[in-house]
């Protein structure tokens, strides 16, 4: 059963192929050509994942994702002509959950969109949706669903990922390797700089208006990598 994907891309050729593969793959496809009608599409479509391109007329992509990560936690694909690192973690930044660069293969797109599917739950599930608890944080991987002393936090599908392996194995140090290979799968030639800015805003996120200062979910481990805080898990311990 496929998903409802909206793509937001002005170049009309680029949008027919797009559509032209991910409608192969059994997903019903939407495209519209600018940033305002990729909004009201989103809003009013609810869809199952964004691909969007950075480039378009009225309001460009990255306003486009900001608003959207500030409404909702729908899966978000980066279109972008820009290659340089910054933009790329301006984008993540901003709450875009993956990126390509053009030129790009269909084909890769297509995996890229089935990956993050897959890990929204928008695909269904072959594993059992369980609900883990460390401390005051709770994860609901059924409902993709993070709460600390029962307040929602908003998370894109990497973070949540990112953060599902760390609560899994509480204290576990994770390499940046370990977590690129977990979490972004087929694409090798991520970034380690890319791990760093998903778990800067994880931190941002988990942190954000907490009471008690001190309390830190997500400690570094220098020279190593990350682990959930034993602090967090309520057990003492220091960092490494």
């Amino acid at each position: 059963m496929g998903a409802r994907i909206l793509v937001a891309e002005d170049d009309v050729k680029q949008a027919w192929l797009v559509r032209l593969y991910l409608e192969r793959e059994g997903n019903e496809v939407q495209v519209v050509g600018d940033g305002r009608a990729a909004l009201d599409r989103a809003r009013s479509g609810r869809p199952d994942l964004v691909v969007l391109d950075v480039m378009m007329p009225g309001v460009d992509g990255l306003d486009v994702c900001r608003i959207l990560r500030s409404e909702s936690q729908v899966p978000i694909l980066l279109l972008t002509a820009r290659s340089t690192e910054e933009d790329m973690l301006l984008g993540l930044d901003l709450g875009a959950d993956d990126y390509l660069t053009k030129p790009y293969s269909p084909r890769e797109l297509a995996a890229r969109v089935r990956a993050l599917l897959r890990r929204s739950g928008a695909l269904g599930r072959t594993d059992v949706g369980e609900v883990l608890s460390v401390g005051d944080l709770v994860m609901d991987t059924d409902r993709f669903e993070v709460r600390i002393a029962g307040e929602p936090v908003a998370l894109t599908g990497k973070e949540f990922a990112v953060l599902r392996m760390l609560v899994g194995e509480p204290g576990r140090v994770f390499t940046r390797a370990q977590i690129i290979d977990r979490v972004f799968g087929f694409d090798r030639n991520v970034l380690e700089r890319t791990v760093d800015a998903h778990v800067m805003n994880l931190r941002r996120k988990l942190e954000h208006g907490r009471e008690g200062a001190g309390t830190q979910y997500v400690e570094t481990v220098y020279g190593r990598g990350y682990r959930l805080s034993d602090r967090a898990a309520g057990r003492p311990g220091a960092v490494g």
